[in-house]
């Protein structure tokens, strides 16, 4: 039996890897280890561990890293505990394949903790590009490290190909985002309401915002005109979730608590888990903000996104999104534009809703094959 270890740092990459988790533990081919780490065990961000736990997931090992602070030293203090909590979880554990999902740059240092154990990476979400955010030097990073690739789209596909990976080991199998939206039993839009406590008649938006992390000093200011904006429509209900734990992601959250306290037509919540979530997108009007979700689940529920500034700059974005800058005047009128898109119906570049049952077979067929070979030969593109 293969050993795989399957790591969440945050909510919202688990909810994402919700489908992939359930797979590979229905699946006596493997023993698969979920490894929890990060925000999931800070109150501060909603002690999201037990959301886990209440899926039924049995979770394999806690290893807490997260350091208080909002700075970039805080940042590389996380990054060392991961390094060395995940370390010593390899060599103890040895598994045959870590599964990693996306770009955080805890994940950047558990990769190397990985490689240096040499214990194969499966990354999922390679190829992609955010430009206003370091995740994009963080992801390509990650993609050197790993041995198979599961991009989201046939472009990410050539770019991580384009990066030297060889062909036979790169494969399109789209977004586990996706996945979730089709495959899920969500809430209705009364029991959503009724489970997340924002009022039953008044039509409302999803709002993320994380910090632009390749920009100095510009969360307090972009933010400050994101609340500025959402006060003025007072005709709109606004569900905040908050942001990560990246480096300004704490003042963002103090001033939307802060805002929230003095507006009714806001509601803030650390965390609303992966059903609550999707459910909140599905009757929405629109998603305001710069998370990825904007641009990879919102268009599969066909409901446009309004999505800020330059941290998604870069992606794939189907005709659904609104793009406009982080000024309360172009947030206005790219609420107006997203309200006017309502029950537009668009192509969706990230997958047909089969992603975990394409992973899971790739695996099947290296796993079982012993094909994994470390000593990789950079490809190169033409």
């Amino acid at each position: 039996m293969k050993k795989i270890a399957i790591v969440t740092a945050t909510r919202a990459e688990y909810g994402i890897l919700h489908p992939l988790i359930m797979r590979l533990l229905a699946d006596d081919m493997w023993e698969t280890q979920v490894v929890v780490t990060g925000t999931h065990l800070e109150e501060e961000f909603g002690y999201t561990c037990r959301e886990i736990e209440q899926d039924g997931i049995p979770i394999y090992r806690k290893i807490p890293i997260m350091e208080m602070g909002d700075d970039a030293y805080a940042v590389n203090r996380t990054m060392a505990n991961a390094l060395c909590g995940f370390g010593a979880y390899f060599r103890d554990e040895k598994p045959d394949l870590l599964i990693l999902l996306g770009d955080r740059t805890e994940l950047l240092a558990i990769a190397s903790a990985a490689m240096n154990e040499q214990i194969p990476i499966a990354h999922l979400h390679g190829g992609e590009l955010t430009q206003g955010a370091v995740d994009e030097c963080v992801r390509h990073a990650i993609t050197k490290m790993s041995y198979l690739h599961f991009a989201s789209a046939e472009e990410y596909q050539r770019r991580i190909i384009q990066m030297g990976e060889e062909p036979s080991r790169v494969f399109n199998v789209g977004a586990l985002g996706v996945e979730n939206i089709l495959r899920e039993q969500l809430l209705s839009c009364q029991e959503l309401r009724a489970a997340v406590d924002f009022p039953a008649d008044q039509p409302y938006a999803v709002v993320t915002f994380h910090p632009v992390t390749l920009e100095k000093n510009t969360a307090e200011k972009q933010v400050n005109e994101l609340l500025a904006a959402m006060k003025q429509r007072s005709d709109l209900f606004f569900l905040i979730t908050k942001a990560n734990s990246d480096a300004g992601g704490r003042r963002i959250n103090e001033l939307m608590e802060e805002s929230v306290a003095k507006c009714s037509n806001m509601k803030l919540v650390a965390s609303l888990g992966m059903k609550k979530y999707l459910s909140a997108l599905k009757y929405a009007k629109f998603v305001l903000g710069n998370s990825s979700s904007g641009i990879i689940e919102a268009p599969a529920l066909h409901i446009p996104t309004v999505n800020i500034g330059d941290r998604q700059q870069g992606r794939m974005m189907a005709e659904s999104i609104v793009n406009c800058q982080p000024e309360c005047a172009s947030i206005l009128a790219a609420i107006d534009r997203a309200l006017e898109m309502e029950g537009l119906s668009c192509a969706n570049p990230y997958g047909d809703g089969h992603t975990s049952e394409k992973i899971v077979e790739i695996l099947e067929k290296y796993m079982s094959q012993e094909r994994i070979d470390l000593k990789k030969r950079f490809y190169d593109y033409t």
